[in-house]
C-alpha cells in the first residue's frame, strides 16, 4: 500500500513538473485561413450564420491586427464549396490562394506545405469548415511535423454541436491548443499597452466582438456625459 500511494505520488509530482504554458508569441506565429468557402458555409449548424459568418471574418483579420503571415486555402472552390468570401480575399489582396483539387487534409498538398513553411514560423493558428474534419485533421498533422498548433474553435463550424465537442477533444488531447477567439487575440497582445495594445485591438474588437466593443464604448460614454445614480456609489 504504501509503495503504491508513494508511486501516486510521484506520478502526480511528475504530471504537474511536466505542465508548460505555451504561450502565442506574434513573432512566431502564422495565421491559415482553411476552406472557410461560401458554399461549405451552409454546413455549418453549431453557429448561427450570422455568428459564423463574423466568426470566420475575425480570424482572418487577425493577420492584420497583428501583422502575422497567412495562408489561405480552399477546397475544389469550382464546385459546389464554392470560394472563399470576398471580403476575406479582399483583405489579402497579395496572398496567392492554394487551391487544392481533391486533397481533404490540406497537409497533404505540396503547395500548402510550401506556403506554411516559407512563413518561418513555428507556431500556427487554424480554423476552417468543418473542425472535424478540416480543421483537425491539418492540425493534427502539423502537430506531427513539429508545429504548435492553436486551433480557433470560434472559427471552426461542423454540422452539430456534438460533432464539434468530440473533434476538439481529439485535438486537445494529442496536443493541439483549442482556444476561444478572445483567448488568441489576449495572449498575442498580452499588455493593453503593447503594439499592438488598445489603440489598435479595442476597434478590431467593435467590429468583431461587439460584446467587448461596446463595453469600451460604454465606458467612454460615462467618462464623457456620464453621472452617478443615487445608490450607485457603492
Amino acid at each position: 500500500m504504501k509503495l503504491t500511494l508513494a508511486l501516486l505520488v510521484t506520478s502526480l509530482i511528475a504530471c504537474v513538473s511536466a505542465f508548460e504554458f505555451k504561450r502565442i508569441d506574434k513573432k512566431n506565429a502564422a495565421l491559415i485561413v482553411l476552406d472557410h468557402q461560401v458554399g461549405l458555409f451552409h454546413l455549418v449548424k453549431d453557429y448561427t450564420p450570422a455568428e459564423y459568418r463574423n466568426n470566420i471574418l475575425a480570424h482572418a483579420g487577425l493577420g492584420k491586427a497583428f501583422d502575422l503571415p497567412v495562408v489561405l486555402s480552399s477546397s475544389s472552390e469550382t464546385g459546389p464549396n464554392g470560394p472563399l468570401p470576398k471580403e476575406i480575399i479582399d483583405m489579402y489582396p497579395n496572398v496567392t490562394i492554394v487551391k487544392r483539387q481533391g486533397e481533404v487534409n490540406a497537409w497533404d498538398n505540396s503547395d500548402f506545405r510550401k506556403a506554411v513553411e516559407a512563413t518561418g514560423k513555428k507556431q500556427i493558428i487554424i480554423a476552417g469548415i468543418t473542425t472535424d474534419v478540416c480543421t483537425a485533421f491539418c492540425a493534427l498533422s502539423l502537430l506531427q511535423a513539429g508545429y504548435e498548433v492553436y486551433a480557433n474553435a470560434d472559427a471552426s463550424g461542423t454540422f452539430a454541436l456534438e460533432t464539434a465537442r468530440d473533434a476538439n477533444e481529439r485535438m486537445r488531447d494529442a496536443g493541439v491548443n483549442v482556444l476561444s477567439h478572445f483567448a488568441i487575440v489576449c495572449d498575442l497582445m498580452r499588455d493593453w499597452r503593447g503594439n499592438p495594445g488598445a489603440d489598435t485591438l479595442l476597434p478590431y474588437l467593435d467590429t468583431y466582438f461587439p460584446v467587448y466593443g461596446f463595453l469600451a464604448r460604454a465606458h467612454r460614454a460615462a467618462i464623457n456625459n456620464g453621472t452617478i445614480f443615487p445608490g450607485e456609489n457603492v
